[in-house]
């Protein structure tokens, strides 16, 4: 699996993986939990993986929609 995006942002993480479905690729966000650790404030940032394969396709999607550089 490769990392596509890394924040703390849920409505960005959100956005991420509602358009990358819409094209049919498989986006698993990862540490969606880990804010019970921080005590709920969110500082500690979630990441959102694809299959290696599906990496290239998946990042220029992204990219082209203005959610990563």
């Amino acid at each position: 699996m490769k990392e596509l995006l890394r924040s703390t942002d849920p409505v960005l993480m959100a956005m991420a993986t509602a358009r990358l479905d819409g094209e049919g690729i498989t986006a698993f966000q990862m540490d969606v939990h880990m804010s019970v650790l921080d005590g709920s404030i969110g500082i500690l940032p979630r990441r959102l993986m694809v299959a290696d394969e599906e990496a290239f396709v998946a990042r220029a999607i992204l990219r082209d929609c203005g959610l990563i550089e």
